[in-house]
C-alpha cells in the first residue's frame, strides 16, 4: 500500500507555470507507473501524464510540449512541471500509483487557470 499527498495547486493566469509535486509515503522504486490524472468540473477523470519506473513516459495530446512529468525515487517524489498554462486545464489534478495491479490516489489539489 502507499499514500500519495498532492501539492502545488493554486490559482495562476494563462501563460503561466507551476510545478505539482506528489510525495509518496514509501519508496516508489518498484512503483511500475505513476501517473498525474485530472478532472475538471462535470468531466471524467483524464490521463495527463505517466512515467515508468525506467522512466518512460507518456503524454496526454493536450499538454504535450508543455507539461513535464519526472520521478525522483530517491526522494519517493513525483512531479508535473506545467508552462504555458491555458484555462482548460483547471481542474483537480490527482496523483496515482500503479502498484501490483492496484491503483492508489491521492486526494487531489486544484489548479485554477485565470483568462
Amino acid at each position: 500500500q502507499v499514500h500519495l499527498v498532492e501539492s502545488g495547486g493554486g490559482l495562476v493566469q494563462a501563460g503561466g507555470s507551476l510545478r505539482l509535486s506528489c510525495a509518496a509515503s514509501r519508496s516508489i522504486f518498484s512503483i511500475g507507473v505513476m501517473g498525474w490524472y485530472r478532472q475538471a468540473p462535470g468531466n471524467s477523470r483524464e490521463l495527463v501524464a505517466t512515467v515508468t519506473s525506467g522512466g518512460t513516459t507518456n503524454y496526454a495530446d493536450s499538454v504535450k510540449g508543455r507539461f513535464t512529468i519526472s520521478r525522483d525515487n530517491g526522494k519517493n517524489m513525483v512531479y508535473l512541471q506545467m508552462n504555458n498554462l491555458k484555462s482548460e486545464d483547471t481542474a483537480v489534478y490527482y496523483c496515482k500509483a500503479k502498484d501490483w495491479g492496484l491503483d492508489y490516489w491521492g486526494q487531489g489539489t486544484l489548479v485554477t487557470v485565470s483568462e
